[in-house]
């Protein structure tokens, strides 16, 4: 598995998180990369995206409250999480494409997740 997210666990609802994914193995790092979440029984959702300009893109549910980033120093993405509600509760994916923008990517590449709990 190419990549590897960290970071996850419990926080009370208004807190912060930061997961991170090491990239360092992973070939198109600087490409196309986002992270995605995914609650028991329903599919996964795009949360943010960064692309080779370093552009992002946010779902509306998480704008204005969590930034994704890359160092490409450090091989690693993150996802900085705050202002948590209940319903950010999900576990979080690291995923990448080799591609080097992200409208309309179909990504290939994942990590196993993190879990993130937000308890109200």
């Amino acid at each position: 598995v190419p990549l590897a997210e960290s970071g996850g666990g419990s926080v009370e609802a208004g807190g912060s998180l930061r997961l991170s994914c090491d990239a360092s193995k992973y070939t198109y790092r600087n490409l196309c990369m986002a992270w995605f979440r995914q609650i028991p029984g329903k599919g996964r959702e795009l949360v943010a995206s960064i692309d080779i300009g370093d552009r992002t893109t946010y779902a509306d549910f998480v704008k204005g409250r969590f930034t994704i980033s890359r160092d490409k120093s450090k091989a690693t993405l993150s996802l900085q999480m705050n202002s948590l509600v209940a319903e950010d509760t999900a576990r979080y994916y690291c995923a990448g494409i080799n591609t080097k923008f992200c409208s309309g990517a179909d990504f290939r590449y994942w990590g196993l997740g993190t879990q993130v709990s937000v308890s109200s």
